[in-house]
């Protein structure tokens, strides 16, 4: 084990120095324990790096904003320790940094395997609700439902000790780190560029996984040009853990015909740039102004991002004609939100304060949930309408306090 420097990961290697190296990286909420029982058959043939997410299992709590920084981070780690060119296993974030490696740097993943593991991790809104959940409740909620999540209750019922393990696992991660996962999570999105993938890739899924399912994998296989489907009967989202064996020969076969060749010095050509979301589709708009581009997309996703998309979508329908929407998108918030002279917390402060002095119930029940998924915390948000109070009136504070709580309560009630 190494604790490395800031832009590096704490990691683990087992198995002998000769042998050629996989990579396995962890689920959120997980530590590189969840591969310990694959670790004596993979280290018959492999030098086995392991590595743990920031804040997790006692790693640095240095939060990273990107699956594509998290990559960046393996890859320094992979460099510090001479390993050039690598085969990789990943489960569900530990995927999407498989994912990610595979885009930008092909020229150092041998061979890929995916478990768990989807393009796009379900909806932003999701990502984003549970760092608010989060922010306002700690990691408990999380622990508590981890099990559900990740195994099957008849697996659950019979294993009580690896459950305490999962729920110990996920209260001892750092909130911050946890929280700013999800935020990666939320905006991660490779549909659009799976056919760049060229090595071998083993999709592999839990025929009971209920996070990332045999859907999610389908697309996977249907994406990458050589990839090929393996269903683990019996398991749910954490099949290493669950049907380790099942896991472990997949893995063995898989690997054993793409050792990365590691007898001479590698070229390391430049990191391309991480790839980018494909922009959802916008209405037709205005012709921007010459030599000016049209900021209307670029508000869409922001507005997207802040408000979530089940209130944007709500917008878009209530407007058939497009034309309010249209204004508020591109003005509101491809020119004014989008601005760097402040950071979004600051701008959902002052958003809520002249919502509060306007009295619109409305849209200050709906920038409340912005400021939430902004890292504004339920004290801060009480602090704003006591603030304002003096300044807006008390009444207009009083009745937005009564909005405000709705909406905290609403919004940070852990899930049943």
């Amino acid at each position: 084990m190494s604790e490395t420097p800031t832009n590096t990961l704490q990691y683990r290697l087992d198995g002998r120095e000769d042998a050629p190296v996989l990579v396995l990286g962890p689920s959120l909420g997980t530590t590189w324990h969840m591969w310990d029982r694959q670790i004596p058959e993979l280290t018959r043939d492999w030098r086995v790096v392991r590595f743990d997410l920031p804040g997790h299992g006692g790693a640095p709590a240095r939060p990273f904003t990107s699956v594509a920084e998290l990559g960046d981070r393996l890859l320094a780690t992979l460099d510090a320790i001479g390993v050039q060119r690598f085969g990789y296993a990943g489960c569900s974030l530990g995927g999407a940094v498989g994912l990610d490696l595979a885009l930008r740097a092909p020229h150092r993943v041998a061979s890929l395997a995916l478990v768990a593991t989807s393009p796009r991790f379900g909806s932003a809104d999701e990502f984003r609700q549970r760092g608010v959940i989060v922010r306002a409740n700690g990691l408990e909620p999380m622990a508590r439902t981890a099990p559900e999540q990740w195994f099957t209750s008849v697996f659950a019922g019979a294993q009580p000790a690896i459950v305490d393990w999962a729920v110990q696992m996920v209260r001892t991660t750092d909130p911050a780190c946890y929280v700013a996962a999800c935020e990666a999570l939320a905006v991660f999105d490779v549909r659009e560029a799976l056919d760049r993938i060229t090595v071998p890739a083993l999709v592999l899924v839990g025929s009971e996984d209920q996070v990332t399912g045999p859907a999610e994998a389908r697309t996977l296989v249907a994406g990458i040009a050589d990839a090929r489907l393996a269903v683990v009967p019996g398991a749910s989202h954490l099949a290493p853990v669950e049907q380790p064996a099942a896991v472990t020969d997949l893995l063995v076969d898989h690997f054993a015909g793409t050792a990365p060749d590691t007898s001479g010095p590698l070229t390391v050509p430049p990191m391309p740039a991480a790839p980018v979301p494909v922009a959802e589709p916008a209405p037709a708009a205005e012709p921007a102004e010459a030599g000016r581009p049209d900021p209307y997309e670029k508000g869409l996703g922001l507005r997207r991002e802040v408000l979530g998309d089940a209130h944007v979508d709500q917008a878009l329908a209530d407007d058939p004609e497009g034309g309010f929407q249209e204004l508020v998108t591109r003005y509101a918030w491809g020119e004014v939100w989008s601005r760097e002279g402040l950071d979004r917390r600051t701008r959902s402060v002052v958003t809520l304060t002249a919502l509060i002095a306007g009295g619109h119930r409305e849209a200050l029940a709906d920038h409340t949930r912005a400021a939430l998924r902004n890292g504004l915390s339920p004290d801060e948000l009480r602090e704003i309408v006591l603030h304002a109070g003096v300044y807006c009136g008390f009444p207009a504070a009083e009745t937005a306090l009564r909005v405000v709580g709705r909406v905290v309560e609403e919004e940070t009630r852990p899930p049943a």
